[in-house]
């Protein structure tokens, strides 16, 4: 899900409604929290294929991914189904999510039942998800694999962020319906956190994020949307 909006009342945020059965929907952001075709394929052809993965992760060092915006962990569980298919034996994955709302387990398990390819995934995270999320959020889903969701307003939790990460998945609301999380100062942040050589991938194309990435300091390149949408976005900051 994504950052506060100054015009909706903070109450407001975190109520879904549920289109065509078990697609949630934020009616205060006017917007899905993933793409109506398939959310799954979404997340494998701009998130993973931006970031030039699987490929990349075939290293014996840790590996860290961070995500904007958390929503119903969709993006979480394919990259870990996919994780689970590809990574060399001994490999290690981090996955760190800034999340302003964070779901219930209930909503999360019933967005997720939609893909029996995320049953396994599912389950587990559902199982370890705390009752009443909040603040810094760590789940060890299985040897090797550790989640961290934090909780609280993206910029925020930047700040306070020190280790950078290999890949950026960029999946907050449309920037027409929340400019904050594509700002200047935002994208300044997720370029900080950024190690040398490593990428970012995003849905988003406006004009406004395209700049705020290119200003920020990553080298920024225009794809083939999914779905039949025009253009992505993904890039990468220059290796030292």
């Amino acid at each position: 899900m994504a950052e506060n909006d100054p015009y909706t009342a903070p109450e407001t945020l975190g109520v879904l409604d549920w289109h065509e059965g078990d697609m949630p929907y934020s009616s205060a952001f006017d917007d899905h929290f993933y793409c109506r075709n398939d959310g799954r394929l979404e997340c494998g052809h701009v998130f993973l294929s931006g970031n030039g993965l699987p490929a990349r992760w075939q290293r014996p060092e840790p590996f860290r991914i961070a995500e904007l915006g958390f929503g119903t962990g969709l993006n979480l569980c394919e990259t870990w189904r996919q994780w689970r298919q590809t990574a060399p034996e001994g490999a290690s994955l981090h996955f760190t999510s800034f999340e302003r709302f964070p779901m219930a387990r209930a909503d999360i398990d019933r967005a997720l039942a939609h893909w029996p390819e995320l049953d396994r995934q599912r389950a587990r995270l559902t199982e370890t998800w705390p009752d009443t999320p909040a603040e810094r959020i760590e789940i060890e889903l299985e040897p090797r694999v550790h989640l961290t969701v934090v909780c609280g307003t993206a910029l925020e939790s930047l700040r306070q962020e020190q280790e950078p990460f290999d890949a950026w998945f960029l999946d907050g609301f449309a920037p027409s319906r929340n400019p904050d999380m594509w700002s200047a100062d935002l994208m300044a942040a997720v370029f900080r956190l950024t190690a040398p050589g490593g990428r970012f991938g995003t849905y988003a194309a406006a004009g406004f994020v395209r700049r705020n990435l290119a200003a920020a300091g990553f080298v920024v390149e225009r794809r083939p949307g999914f779905a039949g949408k025009r253009e992505m976005l993904c890039g990468e900051k220059p290796a030292i």
